[in-house]
């Protein structure tokens, strides 16, 4: 199993992309990593090079990239000779933490798409209270969606959390304003009416409050309503930890509890932590693309790595590929 790595994304580049490449290949024997990006800054970090090649190149996207553009202009950067390794066969798997639209350009211009897949969807795990976590999709491929889109991403979410997370029949909910049959608008409700005969555990309709405490193990909705929600949650994450840091700290008394209960406020921090999940999925493309936090730290690039490995080991994509040929060859009768 051989992963391409573009070395040079993401805020904390190079240093935590070869850090977390370095863990996870003493973690798993079987596991190859390339590093794509300047190996002159790369080399004096990796102090194991164990299982790990590095593919040269000084070009890399930046933040400031437009995506498109920068994917088609910039043929030897980094994430750009990252994906090249994967459509030419000789990685498995890609993973950055660079920037997101020139991410799912590569993946959809030099990946390609699953035949019969109309739109990628992007898809991060987020936290529940049980620590069991969900996948919520599409939180930005796509703002603008039609039913059918809608439908392929139940479909591939619920594939994912059987073969990756291995949640037995995970169960399908449509992210709504409210849980009774009929609620939404024109969008959500020829999706409800479709997901209802598909071939998944779909449960119907849930609210964006109910998604933390679990309502489902695979959450749908387009990807305008789902970025605001992944940053809705991010977002009141940070500001309740900044809450509690601030009233923790404001006297002698509230600093001594602070310490009694540092143990308990760690765990509620690792369970709320987004490094715990690996990455967010681009699912429908022809093979695994991750993409991993802009803030990545090594442990999150182990969990992405992590979470790109069992993809292509358990064949992902080729089960997405023969769940939708039967769903075709089923709505074609």
């Amino acid at each position: 199993m051989r992963i391409a790595i573009d070395a040079m994304g993401g805020d904390h580049a190079p240093k935590e992309i070869v850090q977390g490449a370095m863990d996870a290949v003493n973690e798993m024997e079987d596991l190859q990593i390339t590093l794509v990006g300047d190996e002159a800054q790369i080399n004096p970090l990796l102090t194991n090079q164990k299982n790990i090649e590095i593919l040269h190149t000084t070009e890399m996207i930046t933040s400031e990239d437009e995506p498109v553009r920068a994917v088609r202009k910039k043929k030897n950067a980094s994430m750009v000779r990252m994906a090249q390794e994967v459509k030419e066969g000789r990685a498995d798997a890609c993973i950055s933490a660079g920037n997101t639209g020139a991410l799912m350009s590569a993946g959809l211009f030099i990946v390609g798409r699953i035949e019969g897949i109309d739109r990628p969807a992007l898809s991060p795990t987020l936290p529940t209270l049980d620590g069991k976590g969900f996948l919520l999709l599409d939180v930005g491929a796509n703002v603008d969606a039609k039913p059918h889109h809608l439908v392929q991403y139940a479909v591939m979410g619920s594939i994912y959390a059987e073969k990756v997370r291995h949640i037995p029949s995970p169960t399908v909910g449509l992210l709504n304003v409210g849980t009774e049959d009929g609620k939404g608008n024109d969008l959500t409700k020829k999706v409800f009416a479709k997901l209802q005969e598909a071939p998944l555990n779909f449960i119907g309709n849930v609210e964006a409050r109910d998604i933390l405490n679990g309502a489902a193990d695979v959450v749908v909705t387009d990807g305008f309503s789902g970025n605001i929600a992944l940053k809705s949650i991010e977002g009141t994450a940070l500001t309740m930890f900044s809450m509690l840091k601030e009233a923790f700290m404001g006297s002698f008394k509230t600093k001594l509890a602070a310490g009694m209960i540092k143990n308990d406020l760690k765990g509620l921090k690792t369970k709320l932590d987004y490094s715990e999940y690996g990455g967010a999925g681009l699912f429908g493309l022809c093979a695994p693309v991750i993409k991993a936090h802009g803030s990545s730290n090594a442990r999150a690039i182990v969990n992405a790595i992590k979470q790109a490995r069992n993809m292509a080991a358990m064949h992902v994509t080729d089960t997405i590929k023969e769940k939708l040929e039967t769903m075709n060859d089923k709505g074609g009768q």
